[in-house]
């Protein structure tokens, strides 16, 4: 037998629901902790003086009695777990564990015994049930009856809401009498808050974000009232989990953060933090309720009767005496800017991250505490609005998810190292420096990518950089050169008609005659390079009436295969379908591709057969005779504008009323010249209209034959 016992999915009933989490069974102790609030049950094994093995709706359970008056009950055991218990208990405690039946004939008529915190019904002296009277939040009595009424617990789904107890009267003297202890017995145990006495000190008009409002704290031995202009709110200290301190980015703040489980309820909602806001500058002198003696006593030191300085540190002192807690402080995370904590969005509203030694905390509307023994994994998003920014998702393993967005660029290196020495699941985590030959098989990762998120940022940043540097400069360009060209074409028109009236001096140099050269060559140029884009526009352009192409093997196979994809993945999208098809088609066999590339040949000379016979009842010609006479049409089109342009332009001219004689005759020669040019042209293109309209006829006889 060893030193230690260790079961996991033990659960324990708090408040009518079960909360799974860990027991061992040491030498020393008996720990229990819950994997939902992370809360630990410590029993040193010198108080034990009661332990029972029971049957229960979870399979076996165990039941422990202090001699401080407290009982514990764990469920989930095996009925193979009781020898090793048992022979543990004999070895280490040197006590018996006893196995306990419990009544099941289902009698409501029996003994109500009152054993330390716990109500048991009992028949035949086997126990029918057993009611925790710290769940009791309130007792009535009535003439023969005492009514139970319970905490509520928002995780259950069925709530048990009140008992009733009929009380027989023995003799007509006790009724009453019977029915009153019954309720004291009930009272004495129960969780009912009672502002009895004077409170140990006062703090005034305390500012508290959740609940939001200024409050009133005062501190009683037991609990906490929140005293405001609208709520009242009384908190026992068992119900206190956690305590924070958490200073804030601007460094003149300071968060104090109490956990509650339960939480305090106003109606529907639900606070399970109580978060306030300090200054500080903010100073206090305070002087506790209680005599010196009472002080050195009851808090052992922790507290002095008279105590001054910053209000959050006295708070935050007091607390911790009287709820007997560490008070959580930030650990060595420091972000981009010297701060402990992170600034973020979490659902719509901006607070602040704090990474902290043992989980996260996020501040403050609403409040999340995430412990590292919950996350299963976390991930670092692309931002959704903007690359300046990434987001943070954290995964807990009850499967629930929280992403905290809106975080700057700079605060990725912190926050990668800080989760890298805390061991945390990266889910996105690629190849790191240092450990290039080991892959995260972390079933989301993307295994393409091999390098961190960190990296890529970088290289996105780089990029963009360089875009943003290029966008400019290409800006600069535009705008310098669209004038340019502008001055290029205006010049080419009008240096044709000065080279015209410049040609009859005799004066002029070389220089000139081969700028002159060179200049109507780009035009030429220019009409080069749009008359080879024609075409490509032209090719774009499908015949209505011609055959359809045949679809390839991989089209045919995809049509025939479409809708067992989709019965085989319901609800897939049209571009998953795609991709899934890609992989399908890639993993065919060639016996399998062989099938659809016949049929697909198939389809091709099927294709070409109708095309043949589609050109030969002319089908083709047609829609090119058309394509050609539209283009005929529009260069005349293009010839008008240009000959009327050109007649408002020499309206325009304002220095028409004295012309040289050389000017004269040199115009009357280029008009010449171009009336000629035009002339030429017309005959060309009706020349060519007449060798069209004849070539027709005779294509079309020839096909008829």
């Amino acid at each position: 037998m060893g030193d230690m016992l260790e079961f996991n999915e033990i659960y324990q009933e708090v408040k009518g629901s079960w909360n799974d989490g860990r027991l061992r069974f040491s030498k020393q102790n008996v720990v229990y902790k819950s994997n939902k609030t992370g809360k630990v049950d410590s029993i040193p094994a010198g108080e034990l003086n009661l332990a029972q093995w029971r049957r229960v709706c979870l399979g076996h359970g165990i039941k422990l009695g202090t001699s401080t008056g407290h009982v514990y009950k764990y469920d989930g055991f095996r009925d193979t777990d009781f020898e090793k218990l048992s022979e543990f208990f004999k070895a280490n405690y040197k006590m018996e564990l006893a196995e306990k039946d419990m009544c099941v004939k289902g009698w409501n008529w029996g003994t109500a015994k009152f054993s330390g915190p716990l109500l048991s019904f009992d028949v035949n002296d086997n126990t029918a049930f057993e009611i925790p009277l710290s769940n009791v939040s309130q007792c009535a009595t009535g003439k023969n009856e005492v009514t139970l009424e319970f905490h509520q617990n928002d995780d259950t789904e069925v709530s048990l809401m009140e008992v009733r107890f009929y009380v027989p009267p023995s003799q007509a003297d006790e009724r009453q009498e019977s029915v009153e202890a019954f309720a004291q017995n009930v009272l004495s145990k129960a969780d009912v808050i009672q502002a009895t006495g004077d409170a140990v000190c006062i703090f005034k008009e305390l500012q508290c974000l959740t609940p939001r409002g200024r409050y009133d704290i005062r501190i009683y031995p037991t609990f906490l009232h929140l005293h405001g202009k609208t709520f009242d709110y009384k908190i026992p200290y068992t119900t206190v989990l956690r305590l924070f301190l958490l200073p804030h980015k601007d460094q003149r703040q300071m968060f104090f953060v109490i956990s509650l489980d339960p939480p305090i309820k106003q109606g529907q909602t639900r606070y399970h933090f109580l978060i306030l806001l300090f200054s500080k500058e903010e100073d206090i002198n305070l002087t506790l309720n209680m005599n010196e003696d009472d002080v050195e006593r009851r808090f052992e030191g922790k507290l002095n009767k008279n105590m001054s300085g910053s209000l959050y540190e006295v708070v935050s002192r007091v607390m911790k005496a009287l709820v007997n807690r560490k008070i959580t402080v930030p650990g060595n995370f420091q972000g981009h800017s010297g701060a402990q904590c992170i600034t973020c969005s979490y659902k719509a509203s901006s607070g602040l991250l704090y990474p902290l030694e043992r989980g996260f905390i996020y501040v403050h509307k609403p409040p999340v505490h995430l412990r590292f023994e919950e996350i299963s994994c976390v991930n670092f998003a692309r931002g959704t609005t903007t690359t300046r920014s990434f987001d943070f998702e954290i995964e807990t393993k009850q499967g629930n998810q929280y992403t905290f967005s809106s975080i700057e660029r700079e605060e990725y290196g912190k926050l990668f190292d800080f989760v890298n020495a805390k061991k945390l699941n990266i889910k996105n985590r690629g190849f790191k420096e240092g450990m290039k030959g080991k892959i995260d098989d972390y079933s989301d990762s993307d295994e393409d990518k091999h390098d961190a998120y960190l990296e890529r940022m970088k290289a996105e940043g780089k990029i963009r950089e360089e875009g943003n540097d290029s966008d400019e400069s290409d800006a600069e360009s535009d705008e310098s050169f669209n004038p340019g060209e502008e001055d290029d074409d205006i010049a080419e028109e009008y240096d044709s008609n000065a080279s015209a009236s410049d040609s009859s001096d005799e004066g002029d140099d070389s220089e000139d005659e081969s700028s002159k050269k060179k200049k109507p060559k780009k035009v030429v140029k220019e009409k080069k390079e749009r008359k080879e884009r024609k075409p490509r526009k032209e090719k774009k352009q499908k015949d209505a009436g011609g055959p359809k192409r045949p679809m390839s093997a991989y089209m045919l196979w995809l049509n025939s295969s479409r809708e067992r994809i989709k019965a085989e993945n319901p609800g897939i999208s049209i571009t998953e379908i795609s991709k899934k098809a890609g992989e399908m088609w890639r993993g065919l066999g060639k016996d399998e591709k062989e099938e659809w590339d016949t049929k697909a040949g198939e389809a091709k000379r099927q294709y070409d057969k109708a095309k043949k016979e589609y050109k030969e009842s002319g089908g083709g010609s047609t829609s090119s005779s058309k394509k050609e006479s539209k283009k005929s049409t529009s260069k005349k089109e293009e010839k008008k504008r240009k000959s009327a342009g050109g007649d408002k332009d020499k309206e325009r001219g304002g220095n028409d009323s004295f012309k040289s004689k050389e000017f004269i005759e040199t115009s009357e020669e280029s008009s010449s010249d171009s009336d000629h040019k035009s002339k030429s042209k017309r005959k060309k293109e009706s020349d060519d209209e007449e060798e069209e309209a004849v070539s027709t006829p005779a294509n079309s006889e020839e096909e008829s034959d």
